[in-house]
């Protein structure tokens, strides 16, 4: 009678695990196609920490579903193209962006501004992998160096 009471629940947990996966599918997520503001950027190095975005400043990256991305850097516009390799249900993967072109502009705004700047366009050529996390990008840098956040351009 013990043996019926274990192998009735274990049954029952198994049934209720396998109904769950066939239940509705989530569509893989894709880079193709979107186009993300971003949100902060953070360094491992603690005397950095977490850098915000500036309020109303255009610092978005488009990938294009030909392997093409396209850059806002405040003032300046960049372009280049990306490789990603998403995981099986598309949340992660590898990704890497090869020579990005950009304008040089004297970009007016303060200090601050700038910095962001410097430090975006010095992470993007490190960027080795993604993952979203609920309607956030999050790219990180290789050997640890940090994260870069983006949210849906809208």
């Amino acid at each position: 009678m013990h043996a019926v009471r274990l192998i009735v629940p274990v049954s029952f947990a198994v049934s209720v695990a396998v109904l769950a996966g066939c239940g509705g599918t989530t569509e893989p997520r894709s880079l193709a196609g979107t186009s993300w503001q971003l949100t902060t950027i953070e360094s491992m190095n603690d005397a950095q920490g977490i850098t915000p975005a500036p309020p109303g400043v255009g610092y978005t990256v488009s990938f294009g579903a030909d392997g093409t991305a396209a850059f806002q850097l405040d003032c300046n516009r960049g372009s280049g193209t990306y490789e990603a390799d998403p995981t099986g249900d598309g949340t992660s993967g590898s990704l890497t962006f090869g020579p990005i072109a950009a304008t040089l502009m004297g970009c007016p705004g303060p200090p601050e501004q700038q910095a962001v700047t410097d430090s975006l366009t010095a992470a993007l050529p490190h960027v080795r992998g993604y993952v979203f996390k609920g309607q956030q990008l999050h790219m990180s840098l290789m050997a640890d160096g940090g994260i870069v956040s983006w949210e849906p351009r809208t």
